[in-house]
């Protein structure tokens, strides 16, 4: 039960925020960064470089009206299928620009659903990453996988391929959630799929739930976290359904009224994250639960936990490359997206075009500041001294966040002890509250623009 002083504290801290996977963030990104200015930033990777490879799949077999991703229903198997042979045509205009052959530790595909790609087109996909990438002998190969559309024979393109960790979409085992979402999904489904990863030797597994979605209460949220633990994952990400109809018109299908308030979400949040503590979780960042024993769990003790475009990961790889419709990259000079919609995309590519979109290039001011969110979103604590000594800048350059901070500190979201800042526990729901006082970008486009609509709420 929410205490009246929590409530007081949603309705003045609950404006919507950036998830701050990066920063500056992708609203914040300009087609002034184009397929130019990426190929000459993948040029200049040192070749001694690890990078990581995200490749994005942009179809499911049907549409979640939850649903943020870009991402669209494929009918038939024609699509999906010219989709592949582009993706193998847009590694190879990569590896055409790349130094030579570097090593890659992190690949991860995602969706949309990536296994919509038939057998032979993963095979032909895979091929292509790796005749232009070196895998690292302990690569994680990651993989999203919708249980619904798995069989045995796709279990076994996976295992053959060396994926070693699966994300399983779970969202919520309630029929009446279900219904409400359009994706219907027994745990006997799911569990039917994770017992045939775990026989092919694909044994890390991660669960994806959502919490605030149309009809769930607290009861019916910690059911599916109980039932959800019956398949032992490694990992559980539980996300805060973010309720964006302007963005994705898809959701309006949601009645507004069917969702839970802000202070139902919180404790939702709060009710999840204590159970699965109780069950030997350890809480990552702010929406990840890890086994102490997993790497995620480890990185996060150490203060070594990274965050990117797919959350919370211990990839540490200076370069991101990433391919498909709508697929983000990270380079030490900046960050670029591909084209968003794929008719787009597949023009570029035939055109022997990198489809770039749009991007930005980092300032070292940026960078300060990354960092600074960055280590907030993963260790709810920061000195910023040390942050400014990093970055080259003086004791003070962010003593105006300093001075912002004092109304978050005076209600007890965070705690300053001289230059280092932390999120208290209790507070760890609004961590992006706190990290957007140092997002300077946001400040200025809510000035600009201030009746704009950005971003889901912040708790």
């Amino acid at each position: 039960m929410i205490s009246p002083e929590t409530q007081t504290l949603l309705s003045r801290y609950g404006q919507p925020v950036p998830r701050y996977t990066s920063y500056p963030t992708a609203p914040h990104f300009s087609p002034a960064v184009d397929a130019a200015t990426y190929g000459a930033w993948l040029a200049a990777v040192p070749p001694a470089s690890r990078v990581s490879v995200y490749v994005h799949v942009p179809f499911c077999a049907e549409l979640c009206l939850y649903c943020g991703c870009q991402t669209a229903v494929a009918r038939s198997r024609s699509p999906v299928k010219a989709y592949a042979e582009r993706l193998v045509e847009e590694i190879g205009l990569v590896a055409r620009h790349l130094p030579e052959r570097v090593t890659l530790s992190h690949l991860h595909f995602g969706g949309g659903t990536p296994t919509m790609l038939a057998d032979e087109d993963f095979a032909a996909v895979m091929r292509a990453l790796r005749a232009t990438f070196a895998f690292a002998a302990d690569a994680e190969i990651a993989i999203e996988i919708d249980p619904r559309v798995m069989d045995a024979d796709k279990v076994a393109v996976l295992a053959r391929e060396g994926f070693n960790r699966a994300s399983l979409g779970v969202q919520d085992f309630d029929p009446a959630v279900q219904k409400a979402i359009g994706r219907h999904q027994s745990y006997e489904v799911t569990k039917e799929v994770a017992d045939a990863l775990r026989a092919a030797g694909i044994t890390a597994l991660n669960l994806d739930l959502m919490y605030g979605l149309p009809h769930q209460d607290t009861p019916s949220v910690l059911n599916t976290v109980e039932t959800a633990l019956g398949l032992d994952p490694d990992r559980i990400a539980v996300f805060g359904y973010a309720h964006v109809p302007w963005m994705k018109k898809h959701q309006a299908l949601i009645p507004e009224s069917a969702l839970p308030d802000a202070a139902e979400r919180l404790s939702q949040a709060e009710e999840v994250g204590a159970l699965l503590a109780a069950h030997g979780y350890a809480p990552v960042g702010l929406d990840h639960f890890a086994r102490a024993s997993d790497p995620m769990a480890q990185r996060a003790a150490e203060g070594t936990l990274k965050r990117n475009f797919q959350g919370y990961t211990t990839d540490d790889a200076p370069v991101l490359i990433g391919f498909g419709a709508s697929a983000i990259g990270a380079l030490p000079q900046g960050y670029v997206q591909n084209l968003p919609a794929t008719p787009q995309w597949h023009k570029a590519v035939e055109a022997g075009t990198l489809p770039i979109a749009r991007g930005i290039a980092l300032t070292e001011e940026d960078r300060l500041r990354r960092h600074v969110i960055e280590r907030l979103m993963c260790d709810l604590a920061v000195d910023l001294d040390e942050a400014c000594a990093r970055f080259g800048f003086p004791r003070g350059t962010l003593a105006p966040e300093i001075y912002r901070l004092a109304d978050l500190v005076d209600d007890g979201l965070a705690v300053r002890h001289g230059a280092v800042v932390e999120v208290p526990e209790a507070a760890r729901p609004f961590t992006r509250v706190v990290c957007a006082v140092f997002d300077a970008r946001l400040a200025a486009s809510r000035a600009a623009e201030p009746e704009k609509k950005r971003h889901a709420a912040a708790v």
